[in-house]
């Protein structure tokens, strides 16, 4: 794949990330508004819905690919040394991805 098409995927992926983000946040503030669960019991069902706790990973997701994308992209841009380029991206992939396994933890594990 050359370079023109690397930039353009990076490109769809801040887009549509940035997209399906907003429109998360517009409805996860749109239900506290319209309809806040009022009780613990009932705050802890929806949040930890199947459609819910889907919907959230994907919010997770999109976050840590829109973060990915711009973080490599500044380090790309601004960190002239390749070797401090490979290290701060290792580093920065690292931290992305010990963040999403943290939220999938988070997510998925049920506790009793």
């Amino acid at each position: 794949m050359n370079r023109k098409h690397t930039g353009l995927r990076a490109w769809l992926v801040q887009r549509v990330s940035a997209v399906y983000m907003f429109l998360f946040i517009a409805f996860f503030l749109i239900h506290l508004v319209v309809a806040a669960p009022q009780q613990y019991a009932a705050w802890h069902a929806w949040i930890t819905s199947a459609a819910m706790s889907i919907a959230t990973s994907v919010f997770f997701a999109a976050l840590l690919a829109h973060a990915w994308v711009g973080l490599r992209d500044v380090l790309m841009d601004y960190v002239h040394a390749a070797t401090a380029r490979v290290a701060l991206l290792g580093l920065v992939g690292f931290g992305l991805t010990a963040a999403g396994v943290w939220v999938v933890r988070i997510l998925w594990m049920r506790h009793g």
